[in-house]
């Protein structure tokens, strides 16, 4: 809780002894950092989403666009579970035998490439 008020996702509005005192609003936008976090928003990402008054000013488009991202990786691990599958109950004396798992490499490795080309990391 220190460190959400330091970065100024939440505000104590009085103390009693040491105990510091919150509005009741806190619980909710303790609940907003919680889901945001757990969309993959970093805390400064979540601070910045937070009005003056410490209700939620949520850019619709930066919704869409982590949305967008999840379902790339739900797609991703998907595909990885897959192949985890295949290759647990692939029947070829090994695996790099198998065509099946070969082909999945080899995609993997068009996904990889890809994926760091869009990032700029050629």
């Amino acid at each position: 809780m220190r460190h959400y008020e330091k970065v100024g996702l939440i505000s104590s509005v009085s103390r009693h002894g040491l105990r510091r005192q919150f509005p009741p609003e806190v619980l909710m936008q303790l609940q907003l950092v919680a889901m945001g976090k757990s969309a993959g928003f970093s805390l400064e990402e979540i601070a910045a989403m937070f009005g003056r008054n410490g209700m939620p000013e949520v850019p619709r488009a930066a919704l869409h666009a982590r949305a967008d991202d999840l379902d790339r990786q739900i797609h991703e691990l998907e595909a990885l579970r897959d192949t985890l599958r295949h290759v647990a109950d692939c029947p070829a004396p090994t695996h790099l035998e198998c065509p099946t798992f070969r082909r999945l490499m080899d995609v993997a490795g068009r996904r990889r490439k890809a994926s760091r080309q869009a990032r700029g990391r050629g």
